[in-house]
């Protein structure tokens, strides 16, 4: 018998890892070994990380990615990489570093040499640079916040209950180091665009995303052209930040899918 797949799952800010909870049973049944490890210091619960803010704070990019890093050692066999938002940018980190035979990143932050900065984009993160102090601690959103963030595309009534359901508190570390990240030589958002022998991409967008807006994720598309590696781009022209989770969510899990069965994943 073929050993399957591992398929790990990266969220992003202001989202806990059992978010993906729905794409790890559909995965599982088309065959793969899913799994959603959480980011360094998060709880394993919704509830327990809104009371423990302190254990996710101060957690920036360069120590998330070796936190998967480590994951994936543990591992017989690389894995395929699906990450959402700043989940997205790790994913291309890890891939750049040849630690994944593919990734799929879904609006994905934005990562160094990325210069579009949509109005939209700094409204969603203003609960965060709001304060510099911000930037060593842990900071959530209110409902309303999350609705122009990730909502927007939905019914306020949906937005509401994704917000009590999967949201948690969110490092500001990650947004200060990729606000910087075009200042900044060594900026830990930068990623490997030009690696030639990487595993396939797949950059997903939301036509109506506010936080990861769809200029930002095609002009990460440009970061890639000096590589002849697979990059691939899809976009969701009605769909919000929240298209991970929202009820629409398994469109664009079946487009990963998809397109994974097409670069014989």
């Amino acid at each position: 018998m073929t050993t399957p797949i591992p398929v790990i799952f990266i969220h992003g800010l202001w989202l806990h890892a059992t978010s993906w909870t729905p794409w790890i049973e559909l995965f599982g049944d088309a065959g793969y070994a899913p799994s959603a490890p959480g980011w360094p210091g998060d709880p394993d619960t919704v509830a327990e990380a809104r009371e423990n803010p302190e254990s996710i704070a101060d957690h920036g990019i360069d120590d998330v990615v070796e936190h998967f890093a480590g994951i994936i050692r543990t591992l017989d066999t690389r894995p395929i990489l699906v990450g959402h938002s700043f989940g997205g940018m790790i994913a291309q980190k890890l891939l750049g570093q040849d630690l994944a035979r593919a990734a799929v990143a879904i609006d994905a932050a934005q990562i160094k040499g990325v210069l579009p900065l949509p109005l939209s984009a700094l409204r969603a993160t203003l609960p965060v640079f709001k304060n510099p102090a911000n930037k060593h601690r842990a900071v959530s959103l209110t409902a309303e916040q999350f609705r122009f963030a990730f909502g927007n595309a939905i019914s306020e009534a949906e937005s509401d209950a994704l917000y009590e359901r999967w949201t948690i508190p969110a490092p500001g570390k990650p947004l200060f180091e990729a606000a910087a990240a075009n200042f900044n030589p060594h900026s830990p958002a930068k990623v490997d665009t030009a690696n030639q022998a990487r595993g396939p991409l797949l950059l997903m967008t939301g036509g109506k995303d506010h936080t990861v807006p769809e200029t930002v994720v095609r002009a990460t598309l440009k970061q890639y052209r000096h590589s002849d590696a697979v990059t691939d781009i899809t976009a969701f022209p009605d769909r919000g930040h929240s298209l991970t989770i929202d009820a629409g969510w398994r469109e664009v899990a079946d487009a990963a899918l998809t397109w994974m069965r097409r670069q014989s994943l």
